[in-house]
């Protein structure tokens, strides 16, 4: 009964935040999809985590997006280009009320594993024909898009268009928008990793949803927390060995567990500034009734959701 009234309440507050901000004039951040690569329910899995979602369509999760809007210049960018896109965009449209253009003024990538960048291909000739979009991508990430197929072709028909980001330079995309990629630690088999850092004025959100361990990371994450206002952090695993069968060493992030260790010396408000995302399909946090799900948001921390939206305010 307890965690039922929980989730109740849960879900009237996250209501009232999502219809408050969806109007206001200040930039927002609309939460798209919170899952790793392969997407919630995964491919091939018929064990419980999955089951659920295959008895209950209305608890999938896409995989991990947000676009970005700007009230002020009518325009919206995204962050990720995943498998999921198509239906991204029209909760994208769904939630704005048909207010925006369904297409973004341009994309944001942060590497080159499938969740990441797949979707592009939604912008050929194939699908929507997109003409001269901009894609902002790291250099490896830029080369391996131009020098492989099909990424290549959508460059060579000019349906996208794209952009060099630079380490630690901030690219200014409105009058009040700043945008500026950092390297992280993460396999790197196809391009280079980064997190992008969003500033409007005095409020600062991070995004980190790749990295291999947070002790791995040549800055320090909680001096990071501290000086953001959001910070939409790698949740992927809740703990080791999560994963039958699996090297858990073959596939580094910083587990849950981790990181509650990493952010135990961090104040109250700062904790609340945490929102884990990019939820492997066996991580419990997917799952809202679940004892690991209530006992973090006990400690203090937040759990992103697919429909949420964060004000920049």
């Amino acid at each position: 009964m307890k965690y039922k009234i929980f989730c109740l309440l849960f879900l009237i507050s996250f209501s009232s935040i999502a219809q408050t901000n969806v109007i206001d004039t200040h930039p927002y951040v609309i939460i798209l999809g919170v899952a790793q690569d392969a997407g919630y329910p995964q491919i091939g899995c018929d064990k419980a985590c999955c089951k659920r979602v295959i008895d209950n369509p209305s608890q999938k999760r896409m995989i991990v997006s947000f676009a970005l809007v700007d009230p002020e210049s009518h325009n919206w960018w995204l962050f990720e280009a995943t498998p999921d896109i198509t239906e991204q965009l029209q909760l994208f449209r769904k939630i704005t009320k048909s207010q925006f253009n369904i297409l973004p003024k341009a994309v944001f990538l942060t590497h080159g594993h499938i969740g990441h960048y797949t979707g592009l291909m939604y912008f050929g000739r194939e699908a929507v024909n997109t003409n001269l979009l901009d894609v902002y991508a790291m250099p490896r990430m830029k080369d391996f898009l131009l020098n492989n197929g099909p990424w290549s072709q959508l460059c060579s028909l000019k349906n996208i268009s794209l952009q060099k980001l630079s380490a630690d330079s901030a690219i200014n995309i409105s009058k009040n928008l700043r945008v500026t990629p950092f390297i992280v630690p993460h396999r790197d088999e196809f391009s280079e990793t980064v997190g992008f850092e969003i500033r409007y004025h005095d409020f600062k959100l991070i995004f980190i949803p790749d990295i291999d361990k947070w002790n791995k990371f040549d800055r320090n994450i909680n001096d990071i927390i501290h000086q953001s206002s959001v910070a939409l952090l790698d949740g992927t695993f809740y703990k080791d060995r999560e994963i039958a069968g699996r090297t858990m060493n073959e596939i580094p992030h910083p587990f849950i567990q981790e990181s509650i260790k990493q952010f135990s010396s961090l104040s109250i408000n700062d904790k609340k500034k945490v929102y884990f995302i990019h939820f492997n399909h066996t991580n419990p946090l997917l799952n809202m009734t679940s004892k690991e799900f209530i006992e973090l948001k006990k400690k203090g921390y937040g759990i992103a959701q697919q429909a949420q939206i964060i004000g920049f305010k």
